[in-house]
């Protein structure tokens, strides 16, 4: 699968943080097509609860958390972490806006974060566990924050998803790039490829020592305007691969990308997600 990442190269944690930090200005705008209606059938198939304690990671501008703070209800509580202080920022905007006070926000490296074990009933992570360095060794160490029984909850692009999408934007960038290599290989894009599908994913959940695993499709086609086909670019990771770029040569990738899509009459992204989740062992 083409990542959504694509032609980013082999950034560090730092860079990763710049890029969405770069991007939190637009990240709301594709969350009522993306990232809201997922983080939503995350916390059904979740099953929160009233009353429950969820820590949620890779947490963005919030939408999943936001969706886990309304399902626990006062008396419930969410932790959400994030590299990105200022998607961060949006976050606690949002809560702030629809007063909720049982959700806190702390930007922090989840793959050293310390935390209290087993003190979560709950893990949601959307659109995130493929960006983790050494994605097996850092999910392992993020389950033991959940206590014995709880769930654990991802998003992932379903293979296949925006592949047509960010091809033909890569191939657009290429022409504005100083290289005539191949694209740079994300160095996510192989943890994303082993869990793009029901049954890899539920297996590997298996080899975390996770029981009872289910995978589902949450199938979601958007409408392919020239608004949203610009604001997922800058409201995503793939708004690092303009990061070098001077302003006006942005605005011309932008022409050069929309005159694409027309002319390859793509109308629809597929941003199909899978919807995994697990239980903590007792």
């Amino acid at each position: 699968m083409t990542t959504i990442v694509a032609n980013m190269g082999g950034v560090t944690g730092p860079e990763l943080a710049q890029t969405f930090n770069a991007a939190s200005a637009d990240f709301e705008r594709v969350t009522p097509l993306v990232w809201g209606p997922a983080a939503q059938a995350l916390v059904c198939e979740l099953r929160i609860a009233p009353g429950e304690r969820v820590l949620d990671v890779c947490s963005g501008t919030g939408a999943s958390a936001l969706a886990a703070a309304m399902a626990v209800g006062p008396v419930g509580g969410v932790h959400a972490i994030d590299i990105a202080g200022d998607l961060l920022a949006v976050a606690q905007q949002s809560a702030s806006g629809r007063g909720l006070r049982n959700v806190t926000f702390e930007e922090a490296d989840i793959t050293d974060w310390r935390g209290p074990n087993g003190a979560y009933d709950a893990l949601a992570c959307s659109y995130g566990v493929f960006f983790l360095p050494e994605m097996d060794a850092a999910c392992a160490r993020l389950v033991e924050f959940v206590r014995p029984g709880g769930r654990i909850g991802v998003t992932v692009w379903r293979r296949g998803a925006l592949e047509d999408y960010v091809r033909i934007f890569g191939e657009t960038l290429k022409r504005f790039m100083d290289t005539d290599g191949p694209p740079r290989r994300s160095p996510w894009e192989d943890n994303i490829v082993r869990i793009d599908e029901p049954a890899s994913i539920s297996e590997w959940l298996r080899e975390l020592g996770l029981v009872e695993p289910q995978a589902v499709v949450f199938p979601n086609y958007v409408p392919l305007t020239e608004k949203f086909a610009w604001d997922f670019v800058r409201g995503s990771g793939m708004r690092g691969a303009l990061l070098g770029f001077r302003a006006e040569t942005v605005e011309q990738i932008r022409s050069a990308f929309l005159t694409e899509l027309r002319r390859r009459d793509l109308t629809t992204v597929d941003a199909s997600t899978i919807v995994a989740t697990a239980a903590r062992a007792r």
